[in-house]
């Protein structure tokens, strides 16, 4: 085995989803915690909190307690480098999540026990089964009082459309919660409530017919046995190929904030997660092992050190080995590139990095070199596909409240733009003022609170009149030229100069599709503008 296929066989490389407050920023400094990465948890009680989650970042984070971009964190556990990518749970911010979910090749889905599978996890779920993404899953706050445990496997069965496979079964739940019955090694590992530090003193009972468990727990042991016995006859036997071709899940209960189950969903990720796999191109399929590097930019964030005023594109490595000052070429202008300053990331805490393989995590500190979707390569032209970009359901006008702050306004949305935390479109109409489209409202917040701490720009949004945008393309030019024309004042520019209808009414789009055959309209664009979907 070549020394690249070697280091490939030890990556994982994963995303943790949920919905908003299902605990998945817990889980994923705990997780931290259990490969020794940090030495204790960073409080993620918001607000009111001295410490801040290690994932979270950003000073709007800080303030609400909520995770707004995607973080990238490596480190190392049992002889693997596992590359954990903790995704915003907000559906506001779901372009940033459906991005990072191309870029890595397995997912930790965290469910809140009390409140079962929820709408953003289902958003997320769909774009994991699209992909056949392995699912593993953890059912979390079983120390509070929760739903029944097979209610809830079965919503998972149900919203996965996948077998769930339980690893792990509690017994009892919220003041009463005991524990977990580890059903692959037969034996009840005991709670304990409040560990922020690892103490390593873990408590167990072996065997679960075990008279000690019986003696301990009473009826909540009886009513676990009764649903473990169940389960092992309803329940399929766990299969690897299964679970990596995404038709089986396993599945943990714990509670993360009490460090508890989480041990086990990282010997799980380490031993049966898949090894990073083949990226299709355009133009080939492209093998991890191969000796020469690929990798795309999935993530463009500005600002990560406002001191620096720098814009770090994370690229995934998709094959080969990367070195620090090899010259690479950016598909996308053919413009080479010697990047000498590539960092490995800890949340916030970055390290100098020499070396990188498939399916690794870097970053590229630069000034608007890359974007996202370009493909970097060693000479060969690649386009990778599936980088999505969703037509915005929501404008705003954005106008300076200091005209004397209108160039720093338009670098700061250009940034922005570029970095995919908000779509601004420039309208083709002299003197119209910039329109910006979220798929959530709370992307404009976000929006402008970066714009005034990161670029100093004070913004006053305004309502606009539009609803809906569409791109569009035509195979022929005299018709785009014609539809262009006859409607000017309804077409802007996106950040890669994209042409986009704006309308108001899907009334008003049907019309625009029936007057003009020749052009198709598009509710995604893939990077570039490149790539349309059908889907109007």
């Amino acid at each position: 085995m070549s020394s690249i296929a070697q280091e490939v066989a030890r990556r994982r490389t994963f995303a943790i989803i949920s919905h908003p407050d299902a605990g998945k920023t817990t889980l994923t400094e705990k997780l931290l915690l259990f490969s020794g990465a940090i030495q204790i948890a960073g409080s993620v009680k918001a607000r009111k909190a001295s410490r801040h989650a290690a994932s979270d970042w950003m000073e709007i984070e800080k303030q609400r307690g909520i995770s707004v971009a995607s973080s990238v964190m490596q480190m190392e556990y049992k002889d693997c480098v596992i590359n954990l990518l903790d995704t915003p749970g907000h559906q506001d911010f779901s372009e940033d999540t459906y991005r990072v979910l191309t870029a890595v090749d397995a997912a930790i889905m965290v469910i809140d026990a009390a409140n079962g599978i929820e709408p953003q996890t289902i958003r997320l779920l769909q774009v994991c089964r699209a992909r056949n993404t392995p699912i593993i899953t953890f059912v979390n706050k079983l120390d509070r009082e929760v739903k029944e445990p097979l209610d809830l496997l079965s919503e998972i069965e149900s919203h996965l459309g996948m077998d769930a496979i339980p690893f792990s079964w509690p017994i009892g739940m919220g003041k009463h919660f005991g524990g977990v019955f580890d059903l692959r090694n037969d034996r009840m590992r005991l709670f304990k409530a409040g560990q922020e530090r690892l103490d390593g003193n873990d408590e167990y009972i072996e065997g679960l017919h075990n008279p000690i468990i019986k003696e301990k727990f009473g009826s909540y042991y009886d009513k676990a046995l009764e649903e473990i016995e169940l389960i092992r006859e309803a329940t399929p036997t766990f299969d690897h190929a299964e679970f990596l071709a995404g038709k089986q899940t396993p599945v943990f209960f714990g509670s993360a904030v009490n460090n508890f189950g989480v041990q086990e969903v990282l010997d799980t990720l380490v031993e049966w997660a898949p090894k990073p796999g083949a990226r299709q191109a355009l133009q080939r399929t492209v093998q991890p092992e191969e000796p020469k590097f690929t990798g795309v930019v999935f993530k463009v964030q500005a600002n990560m050190d406002p001191a620096h005023r720098d814009r770090v594109a994370f690229v995934r490595v998709s094959s080969g080995k990367f070195e620090r000052g090899m010259r690479l070429k950016v598909s996308r202008t053919n413009k080479e590139i010697r990047p000498n300053n590539v960092v490995s990331f800890l949340s916030q805490r970055r390290e100098l990095l020499d070396e990188a393989y498939a399916g690794d995590v870097i970053g590229i500190p630069n000034h608007g070199v890359l974007h996202l979707g370009d493909v970097l390569t060693e000479g060969e032209n690649l386009q990778f596909t599936g980088l999505p970009f969703f037509a915005p359901e929501l404008f705003q006008a954005v106008e300076v409240k200091d005209p004397l702050r209108s160039k720093q306004l338009r670098t700061g949305l250009t940034q922005l733009g570029e970095e995919g935390a908000i779509q601004v479109f420039r309208p083709e109409a002299a003197g119209g003022a910039l329109l910006l489209g979220a798929v959530g409202q709370l992307q404009f917040e976000v929006v402008v609170h970066r714009l005034k701490t990161e670029y100093g720009v004070d913004a006053h949004l305004m309502p606009s009149r539009y609803t809906m945008a569409r791109w569009f393309t035509s195979d022929n030019p005299a018709a785009l030229r014609k539809f262009m024309t006859s409607n000017a004042q309804h077409i802007a520019y996106d950040v890669v100069d994209a042409p986009a209808f704006l309308v108001s009414s899907m009334a008003q789009l049907r019309v625009a599709e029936e007057l003009n055959p020749d052009i198709k309209f598009h509710a995604m664009r893939e990077h570039g503008g490149q790539v349309f979907h059908e889907n109007s």
